[in-house]
């Protein structure tokens, strides 16, 4: 936090900042609350194991070790962020969100924005190498995995900074009069920026997939009917369709919470963008668990590597119980040996039949 943020908030709390903007919080528990941190919680713990379950099978099949999906990892760790992000939100709202102070708050919101920032980079991406890799016909790009791992580092460095631009400076602590209404400590040019950047990026994006169909659709007449021609063409196709429905649910379910705040920054009053906050933010939230979803309707591969894990996991806990049974019978079978060594050592060595058949019957009962 800079000296500036200090000076200007040495004797304000966050109930000021709420106050101000009209953005009243109660200072008690209601029913609402109590359904909205419910949900809130349920939805926070299906988005972490979700992912978690994404980026296990792409580490787990060799199949998945290409640059696309790499980067679909990427996205996944960027869900599995916001998940986590929801869930530190979900522990500092409500009635929680008056006893923050000013820098836990930045903390909260700052993590929010790496996690959409991180996303919408990643799928930038992906829409880049896809049109790479689809202008060549190709299935997986030529991309070398030290440049993957460049484009991944570099990613979350932007989505970092550009979590951390509110607290650096960009805020309203010194000038009231620019405080938004849905972040009460927020610039509202920072909403109008960060606003306008994300739709202009969704924008590019939705521009490079309708090019890349619109050239694999009349690539796809040119191509001959030899099988090998065709089931490569069908293998392009159905990943683009994955991708695609992957950006297509990105877009839907965050651009509503992007141009309410375009709104709020651009300070209209006669939009009551408060009323839809709370949806706008539900929606975003639920994005994050529908790429397993997708890949689970879309990707043979993957959901076959999805139900070794989950039988793996599952085999792993049933066989626990039968441990202690297998070492009970193998400590049986050893003292049965030491016992057959000691008669055999009180006869000097020499092994009578009696021994032998004793010998025989052990082990068979073993």
């Amino acid at each position: 936090m800079n000296q500036t943020m200090e000076v200007c908030a040495a004797n304000r709390t966050v109930k000021f900042y709420y106050e101000h903007s009209g953005k009243n919080i109660s200072d008690h528990w209601r029913k609402r609350d109590y359904v909205v941190v419910t949900l809130g919680l349920t939805v926070c713990i299906i988005v972490i194991l979700s992912n978690l379950l994404v980026m296990g099978a792409i580490f787990k099949n060799r199949r998945f070790h290409f640059p696309i999906y790499y980067l679909l990892a990427n996205l996944a760790l960027a869900d599995f962020f916001s998940g986590i992000s929801y869930l530190h939100l979900m522990f500092h709202t409500g009635p929680w969100t008056i006893k923050l102070s000013v820098q836990q708050w930045f903390v909260r919101q700052g993590l929010i924005d790496t996690s959409l920032t991180a996303s919408v980079l990643n799928l930038l991406a992906v829409a880049v190498e896809r049109h790479q890799t689809i202008f060549k016909m190709q299935l997986h790009s030529e991309m070398s995995t030290r440049r993957i791992f460049v484009i991944i580092v570099f990613i979350w460095l932007v989505a970092i900074i550009l979590g951390l631009i509110p607290s650096m400076g960009w805020h309203c602590l010194c000038d009231l009069e620019q405080c938004s209404t849905m972040a009460p400590m927020y610039s509202r040019r920072y909403l109008v920026f960060w606003a306008i950047l994300n739709l202009l990026t969704f924008t590019i994006m939705v521009v490079v997939y309708i090019r890349i169909f619109l050239y694999v659709r009349h690539k796809s007449k040119q191509m001959s009917q030899h099988t090998r021609e065709v089931r490569h063409k069908e293998t392009v196709v159905s990943l683009m369709k994955t991708v695609s429905m992957i950006l297509g649910f990105f877009v839907i379910c965050w651009t509503p919470g992007l141009v309410v705040l375009l709104l709020d920054g651009l300070d209209c009053e006669k939009c009551n963008v408060l009323r839809y906050e709370k949806y706008c933010l539900v929606l975003a939230e639920c994005n994050s668990f529908v790429n397993a979803i997708i890949y689970s309707f879309r990707d043979k591969d993957m959901r076959k590597t999805f139900k070794e894990i989950l039988c793996c996991m599952s085999n792993r806990s049933g066989n626990q119980g039968g441990t202690s049974e297998v070492y009970f019978n193998n400590t049986e079978h050893e003292k049965s040996k030491l016992h057959i060594a000691r008669r055999r050592q009180q006869l000097n060595g020499t092994p009578l039949l009696h021994d032998t058949k004793e010998s025989i019957s052990a082990c068979e009962g073993s």
